[in-house]
């Protein structure tokens, strides 16, 4: 189950499936908890590393970039977006998201034996049924739109979330499983929100011969067992915590739940969870079984556990950055390298019918890439005629150098020019 959530505010909001930085929440929920291109890729590649600007091998299948990124009237993945596929941050050993996946592996094989089998190389590109429909994603869902979501084409998308893989997983006969892979997804600009991020989910599959002896009816001792196994997750990374559970919702669980816990003087939410819907098993046929699933945003966090205070940072190769971070040592605090001057511009313009903050911030990021550090909104107003002007400032900033006034003022007027032609909108 996908639970996406962020360590934005917003990104706690109940809109379920998609929204960021946490696992299962992103939907602003995110929990998760065909065409022939759809067909090729699933029966012919599976998704290495970059080996060449525009080749890539992912969980052993060869990807072109024409794959990915194609002149199709539904494709809306940039080249920036193409330029992640593979690097697969969550694999690397001294990396602080792959420190934080082995530390939750620690946990789990330590508790269960090795009982969960682990898949962190699956590939990112699956079919709409894949990410929507197998983990029952409602049809007029805002996550399926091509606002939200990055499209290869009409029945193919880069996954939302990990959930993508649950069903197939159910299919093959796994019971225990921990999905971690990166997930993409159209969002804002802020120091929480970012593109890609990595997500981690886990399942759990009960019979019968599990719960008779319990004196428990399935449903109730499949959320036992969850709140315990997640409880002593909580506890293996955050130490002797407060904890809490709420009561939610995800299309995909029922009974739903959100744990969180007491940290640094406030309530934190941490993941997502709960009891699988009964139709998603008895579809990949689990008839007589339970089961739970949880979701949680690796960024999310390792921000916490890390003090790492931009997302815009684990993608550094700087080795200000890199270099204090060593495998097997979890919760080291991040020092902060030199930090370096923002420079604002602002932007504003007429807006149309077809205008979102999404569409603006993908414009934007193609041009400036990670040199932009958070996009808002200060300012909007309607005049007598109706037409509504919307003013944005964009900050950006190097984490690893000063800007000069050249390629700042080079970036804006590149930026003011395609948002104006790409967006349809009036600069004013």
């Amino acid at each position: 189950m996908a639970v996406v959530s962020s360590a934005h505010s917003n990104i706690i909001s109940k809109t379920f499936l998609f929204h960021h930085i946490n696992g299962f929440k992103r939907f602003s929920f995110c929990l998760p908890f065909s065409s022939s291109s759809a067909a090729s890729l699933s029966s012919k590649k599976k998704c290495r590393q970059p080996v060449a600007s525009s080749v890539l091998e992912l969980g052993g299948i060869k990807i072109a970039k024409d794959d990915v990124v194609r002149d199709d009237p539904t494709n809306n993945v940039p080249d920036s977006i193409f330029s992640k596929l593979g690097m697969q941050l969550h694999r690397r050993n001294n990396h602080p998201l792959g420190i934080l996946k082995n530390g939750i592996y620690e946990y789990f094989d330590s508790n269960y034996l090795s009982m969960f089998d682990k898949f962190d190389d699956l590939c990112p590109i699956v079919s709409v049924k894949q990410n929507f429909d197998d983990v029952l994603v409602p049809a007029d869902h805002v996550s399926r739109s091509y606002n939200d979501t990055y499209y290869v084409d009409s029945q193919t998308v880069l996954r939302c979330h990990t959930s993508a893989h649950q069903a197939k997983l159910l299919r093959k006969g796994h019971t225990h499983f921990l999905v971690t892979g990166d997930v993409y997804r159209r969002d804002s600009i802020d120091s929480t929100h970012y593109p890609v991020f990595h997500q981690m989910e886990g399942v759990r599959v009960f019979t019968p011969d599990n719960w008779e002896a319990s004196g428990l009816d399935p449903i109730s001792y499949a959320a036992e067992d969850l709140k315990k196994s997640l409880e002593g997750l909580a506890r293996h990374l955050f130490g002797a915590v407060e904890m809490r559970w709420i009561d939610t919702y995800f299309p995909f669980t029922n009974p739903s739940y959100e744990l969180e816990i007491y940290f640094k003087e406030k309530w934190m939410e941490v993941l997502g969870c709960g009891v699988m819907e009964q139709e998603i098993l008895k579809s990949n046929g689990r008839s007589d079984s339970v089961a739970w699933a949880f979701g949680l945003g690796l960024e999310r966090l390792a921000m916490v556990l890390f003090d790492i205070p931009d997302i815009r940072l684990f993608w550094s190769n700087d080795e200000r950055f890199t270099s204090q971070f060593s495998e097997g040592q979890m919760g080291v605090k991040f020092k902060p390298i030199s930090k370096y001057p923002p420079c604002y511009k602002d932007m504003s313009f007429w807006i149309n019918e077809s205008f979102t903050e999404n569409n603006l911030c993908e414009v934007i990021r193609g041009i400036a890439g990670d040199l932009v550090e958070e996009v808002s909104l200060i300012d909007n107003f309607t005049n007598k005629k109706g037409m509504t002007s919307h003013c944005y400032r964009i900050a950006y900033r190097s984490m690893e150098r000063s800007l000069t006034d050249e390629e700042i003022n080079n970036m804006q007027w590149s930026v003011r020019e395609q948002v104006q032609t790409k967006l349809n909108v009036v600069l004013r």
